[in-house]
C-alpha cells in the first residue's frame, strides 16, 4: 500500500473498524490499477478549459501509465454521438463531456455512473459551485464534475448606444425597440442570437423568453402545455428580433452569434456571461473597450447552464477503467487546473467557489460586468424541462421554431400544436 493510502488509514481508524466512502474507497484502491489502462478515450466539445486539458494530458499520462485520447465535435454532434455511443451499448469511450441537456436522460437510462463514486475525495468535489453541481445532478445524486458554466446578460456596444439616443434597455420590450433602432445595416445590426435547431441551440435561448410570459412545460395534471398562449407570444417575439440580425443568422450557432459581436458587427445579445471575457481579448476582439454589460431586461430570466465531464457506464466496463476515468475527472476539475486557467487568463470557464477569490478572475473586466452578474444571479436557475425525454423533445421544439425563423412555416400555433402533440405522444410512449 502506498504511503498517501497507509496515513489515510491510520487517520480514519476508530475503534478498530475503518469507514471508508466509497470515494475515498475508489482513491485508496486507483493505485493498483496504474497501467492497467492503455488508453482513456474522452468525447468532448472545444472549450478553453478543454484545450488546457490536452496540452497538459502528459501529467496525468505520466503518473497512471495511459494514454488520453480525445474526440472532439462541435456541441450538437457531441451530443449526438454520445447518445449513439451510450444507447447502443458501443462504448467507445470512458468519459464524457456532459451539460445540462442531457444528464437526466443519461443518468435515468443508467449511461452515466454517479460521479461520487469515483471522484477522489482531496479534489474536494464540495468546492464545486451549488449551482454547477444543480444542472449535472438527477435525483439527488451528482453525475457530473463541473469544468463551467454560468448564467445571462446582456451585452451592449456602448458607442453605439450613444449615437443612437438609445438607454440601455431594463426591460424585454425596451429591448426588442433597441434592437429595431440599432438596426442599420450593412454597417451593423441590432441582434444576434443562435438560430440553429436544437434542445440546447435556439430553444435554449427561446426559453427565457418562454418564461417572460409566463409559461410552464405542464399543466397540473401533467399535460404538456408547448401550445400555450405564453408559447405563442414567446416564439413571436423570438422570431421578430432575427429580423434585425447579420445575414445567416437565422441558422446561427453560439460560436457565429458571438463572433458577430466581437467583430463589430452586432449592436446587441443576451447571452451567456462566460462570453464576456473574449470580448475584452485583443487577440479575437475588435470592439475592446466598447461593449457594456447589464442584467437581464426584466421579466427575462437567465437560463442557468453548466458543462463538465461524467463516466459512461458501457466504456468504463471494469472497475480500474472507472478509477482511472475518476482519477481524471478529478486532476482535470481540480482547484489546480483551474487556477491555471484563470493564471492564463481563461476566465469563461470556472466551476469552483475558491475560484470567486482568485482576483485573476475577473481584473480584465470593466466593473459593470460585476455589477451584470449581481444583477443576473438571483433571476437565474434551470429553465430547461428537466425530464430524460426532454432532448427528443426539445430537438423537435427546435426544428419548428427554426422553421419559423427561416420563414419556411409561418403559423406559430400550428407548428406549436404540432409539437405539443408530439410531446404527449412521447411521453405515453415513455410511460411517463
Amino acid at each position: 500500500m502506498n504511503t498517501t493510502a497507509s496515513a489515510w488509514l491510520r487517520g480514519t481508524a476508530v475503534a478498530g473498524v475503518l469507514a471508508l466512502t466509497v470515494g475515498q474507497a475508489a482513491a485508496a484502491d486507483s493505485g493498483a490499477c496504474i497501467g492497467k489502462v492503455p488508453t482513456l478515450r474522452v468525447l468532448v466539445q472545444p472549450t478553453p478549459s478543454v484545450g488546457l486539458m490536452e496540452e497538459l494530458k502528459g501529467q496525468f499520462e505520466d503518473k497512471w501509465d495511459t494514454s488520453v485520447e480525445f474526440t472532439r465535435l462541435g456541441e450538437n454532434e457531441r451530443r449526438a454521438q454520445e447518445r449513439l455511443d451510450a444507447s447502443t451499448g458501443a462504448g467507445a469511450y470512458q468519459v464524457y463531456y456532459l451539460d445540462e441537456a442531457n444528464v437526466p436522460e443519461f443518468a435515468d437510462a443508467g449511461w452515466i455512473l454517479p460521479i461520487l463514486d469515483y471522484y477522489p475525495e482531496h479534489y474536494d468535489f464540495d468546492d464545486f459551485l451549488s449551482s454547477r453541481r444543480a444542472v449535472g445532478s438527477w435525483e439527488g445524486k451528482d453525475y457530473v464534475a463541473p469544468t463551467m458554466g454560468g448564467g445571462d446578460i446582456l451585452f451592449y456596444r456602448k458607442d453605439l448606444f450613444a449615437e443612437a439616443g438609445v438607454d440601455v434597455p431594463k426591460t424585454m420590450d425596451e429591448m426588442v425597440a433597441a434592437a429595431e433602432a440599432l438596426n442599420q445595416p450593412p454597417d451593423h445590426y441590432g441582434w444576434a442570437n443562435r438560430g440553429r435547431r436544437g434542445s440546447g441551440m435556439n430553444v435554449w435561448t427561446w426559453i427565457p423568453f418562454f418564461k417572460a410570459y409566463g409559461g410552464e412545460w405542464t399543466d397540473e395534471d401533467g399535460v404538456p402545455q408547448l401550445n400555450s398562449e405564453a408559447a405563442v407570444k414567446a416564439t413571436e417575439t423570438f422570431v421578430k428580433l432575427f429580423d434585425y440580425a447579420p445575414p445567416g443568422g437565422r441558422t446561427a450557432t453560439f460560436a457565429e452569434q458571438m463572433e458577430g459581436m466581437r467583430s463589430g458587427q452586432v449592436a446587441m445579445v443576451y447571452a451567456n456571461e462566460i462570453f464576456a471575457p473574449p470580448m475584452e481579448d485583443e487577440s479575437v476582439s475588435s470592439v475592446v473597450g466598447k461593449i457594456g454589460y447589464a442584467p437581464p431586461p426584466s421579466p427575462l430570466p437567465s437560463a442557468g447552464f453548466g458543462h463538465g465531464l461524467g463516466i459512461s457506464a458501457e466504456g468504463a466496463k471494469s472497475e480500474c477503467e472507472r478509477l482511472i476515468a475518476g482519477e481524471f475527472i478529478g486532476w482535470a476539475t481540480s482547484k489546480e487546473m483551474e487556477t491555471e486557467r484563470i493564471d492564463r487568463g481563461i476566465t469563461s470557464d470556472y466551476a469552483r467557489k475558491s475560484s470567486l477569490d482568485n482576483p485573476g478572475l475577473t481584473a480584465s473586466m470593466p466593473p459593470d460586468f460585476a455589477e451584470a452578474l449581481k444583477g443576473s444571479a438571483p433571476v437565474t436557475s434551470v429553465l430547461f424541462w428537466r425530464i430524460p425525454e426532454w432532448p427528443t423533445i426539445g430537438d423537435e421544439l427546435g426544428l419548428a421554431i427554426e422553421e419559423l425563423t427561416t420563414g419556411t412555416r409561418t403559423d406559430v400555433q400550428a407548428s406549436l400544436d404540432e409539437v405539443n402533440d408530439f410531446a404527449v405522444h412521447h411521453l405515453r410512449r415513455s410511460n411517463r
